[in-house]
């Protein structure tokens, strides 16, 4: 892949506005490669996150679904979360997730892309995860301020689900396309 020289943005002054465990944002003095400066720049700075396509040895889509506040919806969505600090990678923060919010664990996993939420403004990664022959394997295990509930699809529902513009969260979106893309290639071959 061919790359342009680099341009990167010299950073001449930062200050944080807040730093809460849910939203740390800073302000950026910054001076491109042309020489303007842009007094007033905003980043927002979360941790990694991470996502699963997970499946059952009997080819069911694990989902969940729960209301998402920003958005005022109630939706489906792949099982998802933050890596945590005592987290020792992406993969172990999302088999943990897994487990908490669906009670399902166990399969072959594998990274299927790592992407970047917003780049312009979010200083964050993505990393989403296949999980094939996953199980049940206890209880949810939710936090106090989670409501979720679990479903199992076949994949017909998943794909009318994601055409029909169902899946509001495009960094699920992105991997479910990828995944269902690379299985029909296989099936052309």
């Amino acid at each position: 892949i061919y790359m342009e020289d680099d341009r990167r943005w010299k950073v001449l002054k930062s200050e944080y506005l807040i730093k809460r465990p849910w939203l740390t944002a800073r302000k950026d003095c910054v001076q491109l490669p042309s020489g303007v400066v842009n007094d007033e720049y905003y980043v927002l700075e979360y941790p990694s996150w991470v996502n699963v396509i997970a499946r059952t040895d009997d080819g069911k889509y694990v989902f969940v679904r729960q209301y998402r506040h920003g958005l005022g919806e109630t939706s489906y969505e792949l099982c998802a979360g933050v890596v945590d600090p005592s987290d020792e990678s992406p993969l172990a923060a999302i088999k943990r997730e897994l487990w908490e919010e669906t009670g399902y664990g166990g399969g072959q996993w594998t990274q299927i892309m790592k992407v970047a939420p917003n780049p312009s403004a979010m200083a964050n990664y993505n990393y989403c995860f296949l999980a094939e022959g996953v199980e049940r394997v206890s209880t949810q295990h939710l936090e106090p301020t989670e409501d979720i509930t679990v479903h199992l699809f076949d994949e017909e529902r998943v794909l009318e689900l994601l055409s029909a513009g169902e899946l509001k969260q495009s960094l699920m979106v992105a991997p479910l396309y990828k995944y269902f893309y690379e299985k029909m290639a296989k099936k052309s071959r």
